[in-house]
C-alpha cells in the first residue's frame, strides 16, 4: 500500500487539482473536482449569475452543447425572467463559425444590460477554438461576468485562466481527459472569488455568496458538526457533497499521465497531426467532383483557431452509413447529427501512422 500512488480518500480531489495546474493554467487552489459538468455550471451560475432590473441578459452562442443551453435557460427562467429576453445568442456567420468581432459586437450591443457571458472554449459542433483571453477582458472592462464551457479545450490546447482573468470555468473528464464517461468534472473559480475573511475575528466569515454543501467546509472545523458554514480558501469552497472516490480514481489516474509530459509539448504535437489530417482530407477531396464534394471542413483552417478537432459536414445522407463503416473496422469517431463527422487525432495516444490508417478506412467508405 505504501507503493500507492493514491491518496486518502478525503484528499482525493485535492490531488487532482494539484495534478491540473498546467492542464488548464491556474493555481491549484482556484482548482476543484467536483459533481458533473452541467451540475457544475448550475452551481457557477448560483454564485455569479445576479440579474437585477438593469443587467439580466446572458451571452451565448447559437448551438451550445444542449445541456449548457438547458442550463443556462432554467437559470433565467429560475430567477423569474423570460429567456427571449434575457438570452442573447451569437449567430454564426456562413461559414458555421463566429469571428471573434462579431462576439466582441454583441458585447457592445448588449453591454449595460448583460449580467454574463458564458462561451465554449471550443466549440463543440465546429470545432472552434475561441479567443479567449481577447473576449474575457473585452467582457470584463465593460462589466460583464465571464464564465467559459472547457468541455472540449481542457486536455486539448493550452489554457491560462488565472492569467485571463477568467471569473469561473467548468470541463468535464471523460474527453481529452481520458477518465471515463461520467467521471468527475471540474470547475475554476478565480482567487479572488475563493477568499474567506474573517472580520474583528468573528466567528462568522465573509465569502462570496453560493449554494453550500458540507464538504466544501474547512477541514479544519467540518467535523465540528457546527451550523456555521465556514468554506474552505479557493475554489474548494464551492463543493457540495463528498465526490465519489472511484471516480476521482480514475480522474487521479488520467491526470498522472498528462503529468508525464505538459501541455505546451502536447499543443506542439496535436498542431502537426491535426495537420496531417487536414491534408489527408484535402487530398480525398481534390478526387471527387468539385461540385459535389463528399464532405466539407467547417473547422477553421487557421490551427490557432482550432483544437486537434476537425469538424467534416457530410454530404446529406451520408453520416449513418459512414459512422456504421468505421465501427466495424474499428475506428472510435464521434458523429453529430445529423451530418457532422467530428476527427480527433488526440496527440496523447494517436500516432502518425493511425490518422493514415483512419483515412484509408474512410476512402473504403466512401467508395473510393
Amino acid at each position: 500500500m505504501d507503493q500507492s500512488p493514491l491518496v486518502q480518500w478525503q484528499d482525493m480531489a485535492e490531488d487532482c487539482a494539484n495534478k491540473s495546474a498546467d492542464l488548464v493554467g491556474a493555481s491549484p487552489s482556484e482548482i476543484v473536482y467536483m459533481s458533473t459538468l452541467t451540475v457544475n455550471l448550475h452551481m457557477m451560475m448560483a454564485s455569479f449569475y445576479k440579474p437585477d432590473s438593469k443587467r439580466h441578459k446572458v451571452i451565448l452562442e447559437w448551438k451550445p452543447f444542449p445541456s449548457d443551453h438547458y442550463a443556462i435557460e432554467s437559470q433565467i427562467v429560475w430567477h423569474g425572467l423570460n429567456p427571449e429576453e434575457s438570452m442573447i445568442k451569437i449567430e454564426p456567420d456562413d461559414n458555421y463559425l463566429i469571428p471573434t468581432e462579431k462576439v466582441l459586437a454583441t458585447i457592445d450591443a448588449h453591454a449595460d444590460s448583460t449580467a454574463l457571458i458564458l462561451l465554449p472554449g471550443i466549440q463543440y459542433w465546429s470545432g472552434q477554438l475561441f479567443d479567449i483571453p481577447r473576449i474575457t477582458a473585452y467582457a470584463k472592462e465593460r462589466g460583464i461576468v465571464v464564465g467559459w464551457d472547457l468541455a472540449h479545450a481542457a486536455g486539448n490546447v493550452e489554457l491560462k485562466l488565472h492569467d485571463w482573468d477568467v471569473d469561473f470555468a467548468c470541463w468535464c473528464t471523460y474527453k481529452y481527459i481520458n477518465a471515463g464517461p461520467g467521471a468527475t468534472a471540474g470547475a475554476f473559480v478565480h482567487e479572488r472569488y475563493g477568499k474567506v475573511d474573517f472580520v474583528d475575528n468573528s466567528e462568522s466569515p465573509t465569502y462570496r455568496p453560493r449554494l453550500s454543501g458540507w464538504y466544501g467546509g474547512d477541514k479544519r472545523v467540518r467535523f465540528n458538526m457546527a451550523n456555521t458554514f465556514v468554506p474552505t480558501p479557493g475554489a474548494a469552497g464551492y463543493q457540495v457533497s463528498n465526490p465519489s472516490a472511484l471516480d476521482l480514481a480514475s480522474v487521479a489516474a488520467a491526470l498522472s499521465i498528462f503529468n508525464k509530459t505538459s501541455m505546451r509539448d502536447l499543443r506542439s504535437k496535436a498542431l502537426v497531426l491535426t495537420a496531417y489530417a487536414e491534408h489527408l482530407l484535402d487530398q480525398i477531396n481534390a478526387e471527387t467532383d468539385a461540385a459535389k464534394p463528399f464532405f466539407k471542413i467547417i473547422t477553421p483552417r487557421d490551427p490557432a483557431q482550432r483544437g486537434t478537432q476537425l469538424s467534416v459536414l457530410l454530404r446529406e445522407g451520408l453520416l449513418d452509413d459512414i459512422a456504421q463503416a468505421l465501427e466495424q473496422n474499428g475506428v472510435m469517431c464521434d458523429k453529430r447529427k445529423p451530418d457532422v463527422l467530428r476527427v480527433a487525432p488526440v496527440p496523447l495516444y494517436s500516432r502518425f501512422e493511425d490518422v493514415w490508417k483512419f483515412m484509408q478506412i474512410l476512402r473504403g467508405a466512401l467508395g473510393l
